[in-house]
């Protein structure tokens, strides 16, 4: 017998979080975890690998429900239902810019998230062998990963996504960086001269192709932590070959740093 679908509940507000799960569990799904901002949802996707995702398309923070439906699909290739009101029509025509696996109107019962869910299921696990490979790879490794540190950018150079190790290497908590501009966060520089070296983030999303920093270069953060630095920066594409994000690889030169 296969195991229980796990789910991952993206909502801010607690009551509709616990409705959520009692249905759910009900139904026999396991929930995987619950988290209350687009932001979460995103990282937790890469830590816990779920099955499916429920997100609410209003979830409060920086990024809306929208744009964490599009990641989360587009990155870790989670399927993804988004819960939304039926009141404001311009925002209810953003939802299909999320790919959705399906949408639920609040109110809702639990026959429709139930029903909702096992088609979001089921036709996902049909499709999943034409996916693409994923664009970072397996995600859990990447989490793990204490040598490389992962930044993923919007295409506003905002950053929308770091890995654990990345969090630690630029200094600041995942939360605090999400949606912040890139150069709000750290820059690059000669690392002899300490003169601030031109925007490669620009130059990727301007032609489209990588930009690697491998020598004599220096990341300094915020909080004024220098470190010497193996820098690539190069351009995510969806299944379709259509621009995604900007990924930026980030490997302490140690080479450099203890001669």
């Amino acid at each position: 017998m296969p195991p229980a679908p796990r789910i991952l509940i993206a909502d801010d507000d607690s009551i509709i979080t616990h409705l959520l799960s009692t249905m759910l569990q009900k139904k026999g799904y396991v929930i995987a975890g619950i988290v209350g901002t687009g932001g979460d949802a995103l990282e937790k996707c890469a830590m816990l690998a779920p099955d499916l995702v429920i997100l609410d398309a209003e979830i409060a923070g920086a990024m809306d429900g929208v744009d964490a439906a599009y990641y989360i699909f587009q990155l870790f290739h989670a399927p993804v239902i988004l819960t939304a009101g039926k009141t404001d029509e311009v925002k209810l025509d953003r939802l299909k810019l999320a790919y959705p696996a399906g949408v639920i109107f609040k109110p809702f019962t639990a026959a429709e998230v139930t029903t909702v869910a096992d088609i979001a299921l089921f036709t996902h696990a049909d499709r999943t062998a034409t996916l693409p490979a994923l664009p970072l790879g397996d995600p859990r490794k990447m989490m793990e990963n204490t040598t490389e540190a992962i930044i993923i950018l919007d295409k506003k150079g905002r950053i929308i996504f770091l890995n654990t190790f990345a969090a630690w290497f630029v200094d600041i908590p995942a939360p605090e960086a999400r949606m912040r501009y890139w150069r709000d966060v750290m820059m690059f520089t000669n690392d002899q001269t300490g003169e601030e070296l031109p925007d490669p983030v620009a130059d990727v999303i301007r032609r489209q192709s990588a930009t690697i920093f491998d020598s004599g270069t220096a990341m300094v953060t915020k909080t004024s932590k220098r470190r010497k630095v193996i820098a690539t920066v190069r351009p995510l594409r969806d299944g379709r070959d259509r621009f995604l994000a900007v990924l930026v690889s980030l490997r302490e030169d140690v080479k450099k740093a203890y001669m």
